[in-house]
């Protein structure tokens, strides 16, 4: 792990890919790393015919402000949300 890495799950009933986490060294934070990490997450959910990606954030937990502002500034939008778990999600074009 040199400079991060992401996790993700097919979600194939709904056409979907879950990010799990996607983590980047903070030397290296803000260098668009994080975007090619998930550009390359969808294009894997493409070739499986999924047709979105889906992120998630935990209110509570540590840098969920951050969190949700990136997954906004990556397109995605609200899906759903309870006390403490909202989710996103982003169509694949």
């Amino acid at each position: 792990m040199d400079f991060g890495f992401a996790t993700y799950r097919h979600l194939p009933d709904q056409k979907a890919t879950y990010i799990i986490d996607i983590y980047v060294v903070p030397k290296l934070r803000r260098s668009g790393l994080a975007k090619e990490l998930a550009d390359q997450i969808a294009i894997e959910a493409k070739s499986v015919g999924h047709t979105k990606l889906m992120g998630s954030v935990v209110p509570s937990a540590k840098n969920s402000t951050a969190s949700v502002s990136i997954l906004i500034a990556y397109g995605m939008t609200l899906k759903s949300s309870t006390n403490d778990f909202i989710v996103f999600e982003k169509e694949l074009v």
